[in-house]
């Protein structure tokens, strides 16, 4: 376990620049901490999504589990994004997300059209969390052109992002909410 923090500002960071996990500095804007910052949005936005679907009762209780799963590993994304070369996240997260995205997709109807965020507001937030980690994964990518990043990172933020797609209209479904098609023109 890393520091404890028992005292939340310390003016180190007023210059523009703030700490990795490794100890060194880095400027507030650097490929890296964008990758960071957006994976804490990510994480942010999962706790919203899981809270969201607690409210609803027990109905979508295994699939809150999973993204509790999925929060502690973005979680673990940071912190290895924090410490050049470190690795966290492995093969399993992301075979795990493919499990979990395959069990979910089994039931659902093909898509025959495209669908926009919508139709309630859990599932609005669902596409909210999918086009962060879209996001996050294009900012590990971007920080991968200049340091070495885990593949595996890559991976699993792409999965996880499929997985959020399928997990909106997973909870559309069972909730018999209607999707929002896209309407040319």
């Amino acid at each position: 376990m890393g520091k404890r923090l028992s005292k939340i500002y310390t003016r180190t960071g007023d210059a523009g620049t703030t700490g990795l996990g490794d100890g060194n500095r880095t400027e507030k804007d650097d490929a890296r901490i964008e990758a960071i910052g957006t994976v804490d949005e990510l994480n942010s936005w999962l706790g919203l999504v899981i809270e969201a679907l607690t409210e609803t009762g027990d109905t979508f209780s295994q699939l809150s589990a999973f993204l509790r799963t999925c929060q502690h590993r973005t979680f673990d994304l940071g912190g290895e994004l924090s410490i050049p070369g470190y690795k966290i996240v492995t093969s399993d997260h992301v075979a795990a997300i493919e499990h979990e995205l395959d069990r979910l997709n089994e039931s659902l109807e093909p898509l025959t059209n495209f669908i926009l965020p919508g139709g309630s507001r859990v599932v609005a937030e669902v596409h909210v969390a999918r086009s962060i980690c879209r996001r996050a994964e294009r900012r590990v990518v971007t920080l991968s052109r200049e340091a070495d990043v885990n593949p595996e990172a890559m991976k699993f933020l792409n999965r996880l992002s499929d997985f959020l797609f399928v997990a909106a209209r997973h909870i559309a479904s069972v909730g018999g909410i209607d999707e929002v098609l896209w309407e040319q023109g």
